[in-house]
């Protein structure tokens, strides 16, 4: 029994140590300095800080906004569609964890080309959260 009671604490331990070694390297991901040079590693740089809180999965919301050369924001987003469902504070939750996933993620640092551009182009990712069991 208790050799069981060893394997099973081990096993946690390792999934609890993967657990935190994924968070730490998301957030390096998250602010990481490299030259940000196509759309696609664009989009990957700003979700990979996104954190979409329990309880919203489901939801969804498109936001329309600019950047400028260096890779900082031209004005306010601008919600262009939203599913967020019926729970107003869940709602709130979801849209802020969003918006903070831009301010974590911006300013990006992009290439002279990339810079070049994207500067001043409308932009309108959407985020939509896992519907439970998805993978």
């Amino acid at each position: 029994m208790k050799s069981r009671f060893a394997i099973l604490a081990a096993a946690l331990g390792a999934v609890l140590f993967a657990s935190a070694n994924a968070a730490i390297a998301q957030e390096r991901l998250c602010h990481s300095t490299d030259p940000v040079t196509t759309l696609k590693e664009m989009s990957e740089a700003i979700y990979v800080c996104w954190k979409p809180p329990a309880g919203t999965a489901g939801m969804s919301l498109t936001l329309q906004f600019s950047l400028r050369r260096n890779g900082t924001l031209i004005g306010k987003p601008r919600a262009t569609y939203s599913d967020l469902g019926t729970d107003p504070q869940l709602s709130r939750a979801f849209v802020a964890s969003i918006l903070k996933a831009l301010d974590d993620a911006l300013p990006l640092p992009f290439s002279d080309s990339m810079g070049g551009a994207i500067a001043g182009r409308m932009l309108a990712p959407r985020f939509t959260a896992a519907r439970e069991g998805a993978s």
